[in-house]
């Protein structure tokens, strides 16, 4: 599992925001090989990410 299956689903998915909770039940991985994932791909800025307001919860969405 790695960046590229992240990205993927983001994109055909472009009208929803996920956490990363979210897309690790959707596509039936661990949480910790989402979340560094999600991280490489916030340092190239092909998603769009927010602070939900929660601690250290964050909405991730793909660039439409």
């Amino acid at each position: 599992m790695g960046q590229q299956e992240v990205y993927d689903f983001l994109c055909k998915n472009t009208d929803k925001w996920f956490t990363s909770r979210d897309i690790s039940e959707e596509l039936g991985v661990s949480i910790g090989s989402v979340t560094m994932s999600l991280k490489k791909l916030r340092k190239t800025n092909m998603i769009q990410y927010k602070n939900s307001g929660k601690r250290n919860t964050y909405w991730y969405k793909a660039e439409a």
